[in-house]
């Protein structure tokens, strides 16, 4: 193990249940890689992901950004493609973006579409998907409002969804950021996770909360605490 990892899980308590205010504490001391590290936030939910009525997906935009720099690719044609443009979409067309995503190209960060542009981006469905890249009506990226939507995500819009194990895993950050706007994108990710809850989904729905660095170890939140941080918050 490297000197610098077990250095770093040295100041984390596997036994302890962090509040937000002390586990952002740790993570800042955690994080000691050369690079402006990306920090991660892991819920467990408790809810059956091979439902259809239990999925859990939104989307949020996050008071402080994300911290990097959001390039955002937009279908769209005719005034549209203008619209999609004057907002700052770094890249705008149709089929000849088709190709390119088909020809390997894949040097964008969010992926936003007209609804009438559906049909052609379908052709790229099967790249985009496993990417989390598809627009989706769900999240707002699909949708008439082009340039609205270009300029939520370039301030840092995040969507979330849990995966086939009932998590949901975002980056909310970098490191750089400082401890108190990533306590503030933390806060508002959870707020937006609780929201989402099924109205099938029984028993209790956050089950297990953690926080980390891209390079540090996993430190462990006390839920109802976090819960509570929220709720009082709103």
């Amino acid at each position: 193990m490297a000197k610098r990892l077990k250095k770093a899980q040295e100041l984390v308590d596997i036994t302890k249940k962090y509040t937000i205010d002390e586990a952002f504490t740790v993570l800042m001391n955690t994080a000691t890689a050369k690079f402006d590290e990306t920090i991660d936030v892991a819920m467990q939910l408790g809810v059956d992901s091979k439902q259809g009525d239990q999925q859990v997906r939104g989307a949020v935009s996050l008071p402080n950004g994300l911290g990097k720099t959001v390039r955002v690719l937009v279908f769209a044609k005719g005034p549209k493609e203008k619209e999609a443009q004057e907002a700052g979409a770094d890249f705008v067309g149709s089929d000849d973006l088709v190709e390119k995503i088909n020809g390997g190209w894949m040097d964008f960060d969010k992926a936003i579409a007209t609804p009438d542009m559906m049909a052609t981006v379908s052709k790229v469905a099967k790249v985009l998907g496993p990417r989390g890249l598809m627009p989706n009506p769900k999240v707002g990226t699909v949708t008439m409002n082009v340039g609205e939507a270009v300029s939520a995500e370039k301030r840092g819009k995040l969507s979330f969804r849990i995966d086939k194990a009932g998590i949901v895993h975002c980056g909310i950050g970098k490191k750089s950021m400082g401890a108190q706007k990533l306590k503030e994108n933390f806060q508002t990710l959870l707020a937006a996770v609780l929201k989402a809850k099924p109205a099938t989904s029984k028993g209790t729905y956050l089950k297990k909360l953690a926080v980390s660095s891209t390079m540090g170890p996993g430190i462990a939140l006390d839920v109802a605490q976090a819960q509570n941080a929220v709720t009082a918050a709103q």
